[in-house]
């Protein structure tokens, strides 16, 4: 194994997904991880070993960097995550990495865009004039979400609350993010590309309902929240105040339609479609039905 391959934010939807489909290849993979106990779970991979990372530490990012041939880089969504963003970058081409794939989202270049991407934005343009060799994935919405923030409603009221209106949009599984990673990190044929990852199709939530009733047996409903009641939701749970207006501002473009794109990207890349959303739903079918 000549290449090491760091993740950062390992343990989130998509590190998560990058960590299992980099499992089974000829590479030794680095799980970059706030606290070493949260990613326990990917001792059973022989070739993932663990290392901590502290974003405002340089001598934590040194230890985790130091002997990493290529990074799939992912920021946490913070206030600052362009800064922790540049950070990494500059940590990557100080020990000499050769490739940096970086997680984006859809719509980043955009102008001028919803704070969301501008944030992405302006951490591609630094990763751009780095000089070190790049890919950047920019993927919708994920379908993951619905069990990560509507799963909770979804079981207990048999309902999703979201401010969306009748807005399609193109979600896309996580595992197929990762699907693609693996090809990127592993063949270095996509230098300088950014790459736009959607689903095989765009679909109302409404119409996730109606998949979600099919797969669970019993009737899901969508309930189209206003924005004012999405907000006072959020505010509840403690979202600090910029937090809420970045999500409410990326629900007012994805209700309008704009997250309805759909590209191939996915079937190119991995010589397999991108899986629909019936697909996630009856693979996930335990996380919508109450035990």
């Amino acid at each position: 194994m000549h290449e090491t391959i760091l993740v950062t934010g390992a343990t989130g939807t998509v590190g998560n997904e990058v960590i299992e489909a980099l499992s089974s290849q000829n590479v030794r993979v680095r799980a970059g991880v706030h606290s070493i106990i949260k990613g326990d779970r990917f001792r059973v991979f022989p070739n993932v070993d663990l290392v901590e990372i502290d974003y405002a530490r340089p001598e934590s990012l040194r230890v985790a960097y130091t002997g990493v041939t290529r990074v799939f880089q992912i920021t946490p969504f913070t206030q600052d995550q362009v800064e922790i963003a540049k950070r990494l970058i500059d940590m990557a081409k100080e020990v000499g990495v050769k490739q940096i794939v970086k997680l984006s989202a859809s719509g980043a270049d955009a102008e001028p865009g919803i704070q969301m991407g501008r944030w992405h934005r302006e951490a591609e343009q630094y990763l751009e004039s780095s000089g070190v060799p790049y890919t950047i994935l920019r993927p919708t919405s994920f379908m993951q979400n619905f069990i990560a923030y509507q799963g909770a409603s979804i079981v207990h009221e048999g309902k999703i609350y979201q401010p969306l209106g009748s807005g399609k949009v193109s979600y896309i599984d996580a595992h197929d993010i990762a699907a693609v990673a693996k090809v990127v990190l592993t063949q270095s044929n996509f230098d300088g590309e950014a790459l736009e990852l959607t689903g095989p199709e765009a679909i109302s939530v409404e119409e996730v309902a109606g998949i979600l009733s099919r797969v669970s047996g019993r009737t899901i409903t969508y309930v189209d929240v206003p924005e004012e009641a999405a907000r006072q939701a959020m505010s509840s749970q403690h979202l600090p105040d910029w937090m809420v207006d970045a999500m409410l501002e990326l629900n007012q473009i994805l209700k309008a339609g704009y997250g309805a794109h759909v590209t191939n990207t996915v079937a190119q890349i991995t010589g397999r479609p991108a899986r629909t959303f019936a697909e996630f739903a009856q693979n996930n079918a335990h996380c919508f039905i109450a035990e």
